[in-house]
Order: structure tokens, then C-alpha cells, then sequence
């Protein structure tokens, strides 16, 4: 296979939750640009509308599925609806919030909102997809984590627990059903601007410690995050199982 090929995903379908905005959404136009027809997923039926308007304005191909990942019923309901049009070749569970606060005083709703959110969610569609991917002896599944996997930072330790266990359910994963034909790897992002980080990046001290923290000198911007997750979700990296991918300008190199 030439090299260049083998990063091709011609042919293959790729579902991406969380894919309306932010992250999701440079994914969905990266991986659809390397030839895989994108289902895109989120809550809101008008905003999967529009981007799926927009991309296809592109010349990409791309379909739309509205489900909440955080439910394992409509999760199960939307991948079986999705395989019946064809084939899941490729999952990356990108769906994610932030809710920031003093640990003494986090709310319990808060919390549960938040696992539901970054972590069931990972669970639920890692599932339902798989169902489908074992029987075929094939199939990947990228799971964003975060710097935060690694390194905690203060007001955001339910948030660094959450993409902790995201880091740790993707190494499980690999080890169940990599003896099936799946390989399931991590893509952990630094800090980038996206909406979830707005208030970080109108913030100038944080944003001068941040620069001077990270060896690249600079925020991420989510295309850098698109040439990872395509290696990750093609023949490329066949070979690759259980591994976490940080994108994140070297923040986690240094002290």
C-alpha cells in the first residue's frame, strides 16, 4: 500500500458526536475532506441542518442523526438507524461540556450533568457501535480526551476526572475488543479556542500564561487536531490500539 493511501478514508462512514460546533464540527469537515461520508449527531435538529448545509456546500458528503448520547436508549436508537443506511466504520465520541466551580461547593447536578456528558456518553455510543463493528472484525473508535487526562488545573477537577476515566475507558476498550478486529485510541487536545474555552481566550493573563506554558507559544487552533484524527481513524495507524494522542503543543512535555 503507498503510504499516502493509506491515510485515504474513501469508502468508509464516520460517526461523530458532538459535531455542530467547536472540535466537532473541524473533525467532521477533516474527515469528509479525506473522503469519508461524516454522520453528524447532536440534540438540536436545526443546527445539524445547517452544518451538514455547509459542508455539503463544500462539496462533502455528509448525513445527519439527532439523538442524546447521554441516553443509551436513544444512542442504541440512532446507531441502528445510521447502520441500516450503512455501515459505522469509524466513531469518534466527541461530545463534551465544562462546568467550572470551587470542588467544596460543586453541585451535585452539576456533576452528574457533566459524567453523563463526557463520560456515559463515550460509554453509550462505544457500545452500540461495537455491536455492529465485532460481528465485522473491524472497526475504530477515537475518544477525545484532554491535557486534563494527564494534568489538573484548579476549579475543574470533576472535569480532569472525567476525561481521567475517558483516557482509562479507551485503554479498556482497546483490550476488550482489540482481540475482535477494533482499534480504539484517544485524541487529547491542549487548549484551543473554541467556544467551551471563549472565557479563557478573552482572558489576556490567562491567555499570557498559557503561551508562555505551552513550547509551541501559542493556542491550538482545532485544525491542528484533523491531521491526528485522521491518522488515528485510517489504515495508517493499524497497528495502533489503546494509545492517547496529545495534540497539545508540548503542554504536556514540560513542568
Amino acid at each position: 500500500m503507498n503510504v499516502l493511501t493509506s491515510f485515504s478514508l474513501a469508502n468508509r462512514r464516520a460517526l461523530i458526536t458532538g459535531s455542530s460546533a467547536g472540535i466537532g464540527f473541524a473533525l467532521a469537515r477533516g474527515l469528509a475532506q479525506a473522503g469519508a461520508t461524516v454522520i453528524l449527531n447532536g440534540r438540536r435538529a436545526d443546527k445539524l441542518a445547517e452544518c451538514a448545509a455547509t459542508l455539503r456546500a463544500e462539496g462533502l458528503t455528509v448525513e445527519a442523526e439527532v439523538f442524546d448520547v447521554t441516553s443509551r436508549e436513544a444512542t442504541r436508537i440512532g446507531v441502528a438507524a445510521i447502520e441500516q443506511r450503512g455501515a459505522i466504520d469509524i466513531l469518534i465520541n466527541n461530545a463534551g461540556m465544562q462546568r467550572r466551580g470551587p470542588l467544596e461547593h460543586y453541585a451535585e447536578s452539576d456533576w452528574n450533568e457533566l459524567m453523563r456528558t463526557n463520560l456515559d456518553s463515550v460509554f453509550h455510543a462505544s457500545q452500540a457501535v461495537a455491536q455492529f463493528m465485532i460481528p465485522r472484525g473491524r472497526g475504530k473508535i477515537i475518544n477525545i480526551c484532554s491535557v486534563q487526562s494527564e494534568l489538573g488545573r484548579p476549579g475543574i477537577a470533576p472535569y480532569s476526572a472525567s476525561k481521567g476515566a475517558v483516557k482509562m475507558l479507551t485503554k479498556g476498550m482497546a483490550i476488550d475488543w482489540g482481540p475482535h478486529g477494533l482499534q480504539v485510541n484517544g485524541l487529547g487536545p491542549g487548549y484551543f479556542k473554541t467556544e467551551l474555552n471563549q472565557a479563557l481566550v478573552d482572558n489576556p493573563d490567562f491567555s499570557k500564561w498559557l503561551i508562555g506554558r505551552t513550547p509551541s507559544r501559542r493556542w491550538g487552533d482545532v485544525e491542528d487536531l484533523v491531521g491526528g484524527a485522521i491518522f488515528l481513524a485510517s489504515d495508517a495507524s493499524r497497528f495502533v490500539n489503546g494509545h492517547i494522542l496529545y495534540i497539545d503543543g508540548g503542554v504536556t512535555a514540560t513542568l
